[in-house]
């Protein structure tokens, strides 16, 4: 493709891999913007910038004036929106930040883009784009039947989800009042490599490792639709390439589990790989569900699968293996957090 690609957030889990296939699969010239909210997020910058064609700044969306600046510096083809604070549990305890970086974040990035895309010909104006990545989470919680697809109503329930709805509704806005070419990913719950160990699957893996208690909220009957990374960033770069302007894409796994059963999937990986005299299911303990917890998440990914062609590639048990073999063979990446 051979383009100057801005990308918010790419110390983070699933930017850090769309980052990586561009870097190694296209000639592109990444633009990296992330704070470093977290420590072990300064391994893939570092990582990154032995690659001349990888620049980072540590600009926090929140400034409005260096991100205005930074387009007229860098004049970018094409943006890819990941930013975001993304737990739910710390959306709770700290809600201002999720407001801060997701929705006031999200509008001084529009803004950024208003401003430059002014000043661009009409050659470049026609080919620019701006991809915004969400989730599944803004549509609120499901029964026992049915899917979310690009026509479900918003119904957030926690801090971080209804933050990221409002981000939606401004990319979507920002596309019918100024022209801005935008295009809105909803996808469920990613996991692999690099995820950081406050997120269900690798705080499981890592606890296992360590032998320590693998938490559960509630009964675990809760439902989650899983997604491995690599399958999400295959969809980032269809809609990138294919994907129509002012569309919404719905990105889900196929992989609809219980977070009990999900847990003992990893659980019997940890006993293939490092057996110990006891199942490792033994370890997983049941505490106090959390407030607003959604019941169910599942995706409709046909739209994507019938514009597009696509489809994930990896299963959730092989997934899972991959999953449960990296976080052994990198202790060095997360052991410090523990």
């Amino acid at each position: 493709m051979n383009k100057k690609i801005l990308v918010t957030g790419g110390a983070g889990f699933i930017a850090g891999a769309l980052i990586k296939r561009l870097l190694n699969e296209e000639n592109n010239i990444i633009h990296n913007i992330d704070k470093i909210s977290y420590k072990n997020g300064l391994d893939r910058i570092h990582e990154f910038n032995k690659n001349h064609r990888h620049i980072h700044y540590a600009i926090d969306l929140k400034n409005k004036e260096l991100l205005i600046d930074l387009f007229e510096e860098i004049n970018p083809d094409a943006i890819f929106h990941l930013a975001a604070e993304s737990h739910v549990d710390v959306s709770l305890s700290n809600p201002e930040q999720f407001i801060q970086s997701n929705i006031v974040g999200t509008f001084n990035l529009l803004e950024a883009t208003r401003i430059y895309m002014k000043k661009l010909t009409s050659v470049k104006r026609e080919s620019f784009k701006f991809i915004h990545i969400s989730t599944d989470e803004v549509f609120g919680s499901l029964g026992s039947i049915g899917k979310f697809n690009e026509n479900s109503n918003y119904n957030p329930r926690s801090p971080y989800s209804a933050s990221k709805a409002a981000s939606d509704h401004l990319v979507d806005a920002w596309f019918h009042s100024y022209s801005i070419p935008t295009i809105i990913t909803n996808c469920s719950n990613n996991y692999g490599p690099y995820q950081f160990i406050d997120k269900l699957i690798p705080l499981a893996i890592t606890n296992g490792i360590k032998n320590l208690p693998i938490p559960l909220y509630g009964n675990g009957l809760n439902i989650r639709d899983w997604l491995f990374v690599e399958d999400h960033i295959d969809a980032l770069i269809l809609v990138f390439k294919k994907g129509r302007i002012g569309e919404k894409y719905c990105i889900g796994g196929y992989g609809e589990r219980t977070n009990n059963a999900v847990l003992e999937k990893i659980c019997e990986n940890l006993d293939i790989f490092i057996p110990k005299n006891y199942p490792h299911k033994q370890l997983i303990k049941n505490v106090k569900d959390r407030a607003g917890h959604d019941n169910r998440y599942a995706i409709d990914s046909d739209k994507i699968s019938k514009e597009l062609n696509w489809l994930p590639k990896i299963s959730f048990e092989k997934g899972i293996e991959i999953t449960v073999n990296w976080y052994l063979e990198n202790s060095y990446w997360w052991n410090n957090l523990k």
